[in-house]
C-alpha cells in the first residue's frame, strides 16, 4: 500500500513539474485567431466599425461578437478574406462599408486653418501636426484616409484628396469570385450522377 501510495505522487510530482514547465515555454501570448483577423484588417484605426482600432475588433470577431462586415476601409475583398479564414458565409457589408470609395489623403487648407485642434484630437493615427491657433499640416504617408478629421472643423478646410495610382502604390485587387476547385468546373458525366445518387 505504501508503495503505491509513494507511486502515484511520484508520478502527481512528475506530471506537476511537465505541465508547469509547458505552460512557461509553450505559453501563447495571444489570441492566434485574432492576430490573423488583424492582419488582414487594413489597420487605418480609422472607428468606422464602431470599435477603437483594428484590433479590438479583430478580437470582437475572433470572440464571435460582431459581424465581419463593418470595415469600411477594407471593403468587400477583406470582408471575403475574412470569411475564408473564419470558413464563415460572406455577409453583405454594411451601407456605409458597400460605398467603395478610392484611397484618399486629408488635406488642409493652411489659408482657412484657424488652429482650433480638433482635428488633431479626431484623428486616430496622429497623421495631423499643429499647434493651438496655428496652421495645421496632414502628413501623408500617415493618413489612413478614414475621413474622421472632416466632420469636427468648423470652418470645413479639410478636404479628401484621391491618392494618384503610381507604380509604387499600386496593389493587386482581391479578386471579386474565389475561384472554384477544378472538380467543380468540369461538366458531370453519367458515373458522376450514378455516384452521387
Amino acid at each position: 500500500m505504501l508503495t503505491a501510495v509513494i507511486a502515484i505522487s511520484a508520478l502527481a510530482l512528475v506530471f506537476g513539474l511537465l505541465l508547469g514547465y509547458a505552460s512557461i515555454h509553450f505559453r501563447v501570448e495571444g489570441d492566434p485567431i485574432a492576430d490573423k483577423i488583424d492582419a488582414l484588417l487594413p489597420q487605418s484605426q480609422c472607428g468606422q466599425c464602431g470599435y477603437p482600432g483594428c484590433r479590438p475588433y479583430a478580437e470582437a470577431i475572433a470572440e464571435g461578437s460582431t459581424e465581419i462586415n463593418l470595415c469600411a476601409p477594407g471593403g468587400e475583398g477583406t470582408m471575403l478574406a475574412l470569411a475564408d479564414l473564419l470558413g464563415r458565409d460572406p455577409v453583405p457589408l454594411d451601407a456605409e462599408a458597400a460605398e467603395e470609395k478610392p484611397p484618399a489623403v486629408a488635406i488642409i487648407d493652411e489659408q482657412q486653418c484657424i488652429g482650433c485642434t480638433l482635428c488633431i484630437q479626431a484623428c486616430p493615427v496622429d497623421a495631423i501636426v499643429g499647434a493651438a491657433k496655428q496652421m495645421h499640416t496632414v502628413i501623408a504617408s500617415e493618413c489612413t484616409g478614414c475621413e474622421l478629421c472632416l466632420p469636427p472643423c468648423p470652418v470645413e478646410c479639410i478636404h479628401m484628396q484621391p491618392i494618384e495610382v503610381k507604380p509604387e502604390n499600386w496593389k493587386w485587387p482581391f479578386p471579386v469570385n474565389a475561384p472554384q476547385p477544378v472538380a467543380e468546373q468540369l461538366p458531370k458525366t453519367d458515373q458522376d450522377e450514378a455516384k452521387a445518387a
